[in-house]
């Protein structure tokens, strides 16, 4: 006989109180009922129940191996739903936090394709530069960029973060000529008060790793802001590739110091370790590796 059915036999016959009870609630014998709990009994090599023909009581034994038992049938029946959920339609609020420019300029204009595609999913994005607390603030989903701390999320790589150094031609007109990084501390440097970007840049060039120190009249914290104060021609400016690509493309920016790359930063997006992978969770960390993955 299949040991679990034999346990959600001897379960249900304690919890009704007699075999025949048990036998009605699961659609068996009582027979049958009592032929389970005697299998269960023979492979154990104990007694369970102690019965008579009026009244049915558990043995010590009888008692812990009930709790045990009932345990291990929720267990099971919750994998079981667990299973049939994930086979489910995807569907339900989802919660998604990424970096601004990352969320304005890449994630919000695809986010409309993932939503057509299903339709009984509901977004609920906010952008925030700051590291949001995915679990206490009640997101699904983070995206983050740069490197991950030990926080004990479980993160998917995705491409790297491309970061560009660009400034105005009204602003280049007349200033001293940018050949190296170190050049650009005689000029003016558009801050990002949320990292390293505040007051050093970071190159890759001929000679190897290059950080600069960096200084200028304006800082912000949104990349949008820095990319306005550029093109009016206030300071050169260090942000991602995706931010300026339209700027660059019309003229209205030019790239600065080709041989000195700036090195990408890592991409994540994070979720919780004990957040049950439901339908609309998987599908969308599917949706953003697909979108935002290496291979795209």
């Amino acid at each position: 006989m299949d040991r679990l059915s034999s346990m959600a036999a001897f379960v249900k016959a304690v919890e009704t109180g007699s075999f025949s009870a048990a036998g009605e609630a699961l659609q068996m014998s009582a027979q049958l009922i009592g032929k389970h709990v005697q299998h269960l009994e023979q492979r154990l090599g104990v007694r369970l129940l102690n019965r008579t023909t009026r009244r049915q009581s558990l043995t010590d034994f009888g008692r812990t191996f009930y709790e045990r038992a009932k345990n291990i049938l929720a267990e099971v029946e919750t994998a079981e739903n667990l299973a049939a959920e994930t086979q489910a339609s995807p569907s339900g609020r989802l919660r998604v936090n990424a970096p601004v420019s990352f969320g304005m300029q890449s994630l919000a204009p695809r986010l409309p394709e993932f939503m057509q595609a299903n339709p009984m999913i509901s977004v609920e994005l906010t952008l925030a530069n700051r590291a949001v607390d995915l679990i206490d603030e009640g997101f699904d989903v983070v995206f983050r960029v740069g490197q991950l701390s030990d926080s004990g999320l479980i993160a998917r790589p995705l491409a790297p973060y491309r970061l560009i150094l660009c400034a105005a031609p009204a602003y280049l007109k007349g200033k001293p000529s940018i050949r190296t990084p170190w050049d650009l501390q005689e000029h003016e440097c558009l801050g990002f008060s949320h990292t390293e970007l505040r007051t050093h840049w970071t190159f890759d060039g001929p000679e190897g790793r290059v950080i600069v120190p960096v200084s200028g009249r304006y800082m912000a914290d949104h990349g949008e802001p820095l990319l306005c104060a550029a093109l009016a021609g206030l300071g050169i400016m260090l942000q991602p590739l995706e931010l300026v690509t339209r700027s660059l493309q019309q003229g209205a920016l030019v790239p600065l110091l080709p041989d000195y790359p700036v090195p990408s930063r890592a991409l994540h997006v994070l979720y919780a370790p004990d957040r049950r992978i439901t339908p609309k969770l998987r599908t969308f960390l599917d949706f953003a590796t697909t979108t935002f993955g290496a291979a795209a």
